[in-house]
C-alpha cells in the first residue's frame, strides 16, 4: 500500500510539473519561430501595412520590436513587467505568480514525499483531496493559456490581414527609380521622387554594410533599434564562424504602401521586390557553406523614418506571406 501511495504521489508531481512548464514551452516555441527582420513602425507597429501591387499578400507580423501594443513611441524599451496574472517574466514575476509558485512548490514537495498537495494545510489524503488537486492543476493550465493568448493577441490580430479599403490596392504607375507612385496617393506625408531614390539607395547601402559587418556604417543608415538586431545577428554569425555576403542587389519593383506623420517623425512603408546573391562563407577560408551564387528574388516590406527635414533611416523590415 505504501508503494502505491508513493506512485500516485509521483504521478501527481509529474502532472503539476507539466502544468507549470506548459506556458514556458509554448513561449519558447513562439520565440524560436522568430527569424530575421523586426523593428518598429511607430504607432502602426502592430497594424498590417496595406497591400500593394509589389506585395499583394500580407506582411508578416513584426517578429522583433521594442514597441509595446498601444504605445505610439517608436523604439521604447520593453517594460520589465507587463502585468497580467503571472507577469511577462513568467511564474517568478507578479504577486499572484509568487503566491502560486510558492503554494504549488510546497504541494509538489509534499507529493514527492508521499503526502498530498494540501498536506501542509491539513493532510487531506482522501479522494476529495485528490479531486481538488486535479481541479487546481486544470485551473493553473487554463489561466496560463489565457495569459499566453492575451500576450499574443496583437500579433494574432495583425496576422488576420490588412484592410485595404473598398478600392483594394492602388494602381501602380512606374517612376524612374523602380518604385510605383500609386500605392499611397492619399498619404498625409508627400513622398517625392527624391525620397524613392533615397529608399533604393538605402536598400543597397544597408546590404553592403551588413556584408562588410560595418556596424558604424549601419548606425548612419538605420535606427538604433535596427542596429541592435543587426549587431546581434552578426555576433551569432561570428559564433558559427561564418560571414553572410549579400551582393548584386538590384531593385526590380517597388511601391508605397503608406506614409504618415507622428509628431516630428515621418514614416514611409514601401514594398520592394529585388534580386540579390546571398551566400554564407566560412571565415578565413571563404568556402561556401550556405546560400548560392545564383541571383534570387526577394519581396520585403521596409519602413523608413525621418525627423522632419532630416534623412531617412531604416526602421523596420517585414517578410511577405
Amino acid at each position: 500500500m505504501k508503494f502505491s501511495q508513493r506512485t500516485r504521489g509521483m504521478v501527481r508531481a509529474i502532472a503539476v510539473t507539466m502544468a507549470l512548464a506548459l506556458p514556458v514551452v509554448m513561449t519558447v516555441s513562439a520565440a524560436d519561430a522568430r527569424v530575421g527582420g523586426g523593428g518598429s513602425r511607430g504607432s502602426r507597429t502592430f497594424s498590417a501595412p496595406p497591400s500593394t501591387n509589389t506585395a499583394p499578400g500580407t506582411a508578416a507580423p513584426m517578429n522583433r520590436t521594442f514597441s509595446q501594443p498601444g504605445s505610439p513611441n517608436m523604439g521604447a524599451p520593453a517594460a520589465a513587467n507587463s502585468g497580467g496574472l503571472f507577469g511577462r517574466g513568467g511564474m517568478g514575476r507578479g504577486l499572484l505568480g509568487g503566491l502560486a509558485a510558492g503554494f504549488l512548490g510546497a504541494g509538489l514537495f509534499g507529493m514527492l514525499f508521499g503526502g498530498g498537495l494540501f498536506s501542509g494545510l491539513g493532510g487531506l489524503s482522501s479522494i476529495l483531496g485528490l479531486l481538488l488537486q486535479i481541479g487546481l492543476i486544470v485551473l493553473v493550465v487554463r489561466l496560463a493559456m489565457s495569459w499566453w493568448q492575451r500576450r499574443n493577441a496583437p500579433a494574432a490580430a495583425y496576422a488576420s490581414g490588412p484592410d485595404v479599403g473598398p478600392g483594394g490596392p492602388q494602381p501602380n504607375y512606374r517612376s524612374g527609380f523602380g518604385f510605383g507612385l500609386g500605392g499611397g496617393a492619399n498619404a498625409p506625408v508627400e513622398i517625392a521622387p527624391a525620397d524613392y531614390e533615397a529608399f533604393e539607395r538605402l536598400l543597397g547601402d544597408v546590404q553592403t554594410a551588413w556584408s562588410n559587418e560595418d556596424i558604424a556604417k549601419l548606425h548612419t543608415l538605420a535606427t538604433p533599434e535596427m542596429v541592435s538586431y543587426f549587431s546581434k545577428d552578426l555576433e551569432e554569425n561570428k559564433a558559427r564562424n561564418v560571414t553572410n555576403k549579400v551582393t548584386a542587389v538590384k531593385l526590380l519593383q517597388g511601391d508605397l504602401a503608406e506614409a504618415w506623420r507622428e509628431g516630428e517623425s515621418e514614416y514611409a512603408t514601401v514594398a520592394m521586390r529585388f534580386s540579390l546573391v546571398d551566400t554564407m562563407l566560412e571565415r578565413g577560408t571563404g568556402r561556401l557553406v550556405g546560400g548560392g551564387e545564383q541571383p534570387q528574388e526577394v519581396t520585403e516590406v521596409w519602413t523608413f523614418v525621418r525627423q522632419r527635414g532630416g534623412n531617412w533611416e531604416l526602421s523596420a523590415i517585414q517578410q511577405t506571406n
